[in-house]
């Protein structure tokens, strides 16, 4: 079936089933607002990232598989290499700045 994700306050992800509108998992964890959120290219994990930590979550179960540290000075985001094997995470250090839209 087709899923989303939605970001909800205090750092919690929510998966939906669109057919249905039935929440599947609420993915709880986090300290921070979430900063990026996305599934695998398997469709089998998501990814979650607030503050310096990001989260591998089982899609079926919605249980936590992995927890990564990031610095603690710092908020990350996340997201699956195109194959899935890897992860690569970043340090989101500045506040976006409209300069860099033009």
């Amino acid at each position: 079936g087709h899923k989303v994700l939605t970001a909800s306050p205090g750092g919690v992800a929510k998966l939906w089933m669109t057919t249905s509108g039935e929440c599947l998992h609420t993915l709880e964890g986090h300290e921070e607002e979430l900063s990026s959120m996305s599934f695998s290219p398997d469709g089998l994990c998501i990814l979650t990232a607030a503050g310096e930590m990001a989260r591998i979550w089982d899609v079926a179960s919605g249980e936590c598989l992995h927890t990564l540290q990031g610095p603690e000075c710092c908020r990350l985001q996340a997201t699956f290499s195109p194959d899935g094997q890897q992860i690569l995470t970043f340090i989101l250090d500045e506040p976006w700045d409209d300069k860099w839209a033009q």
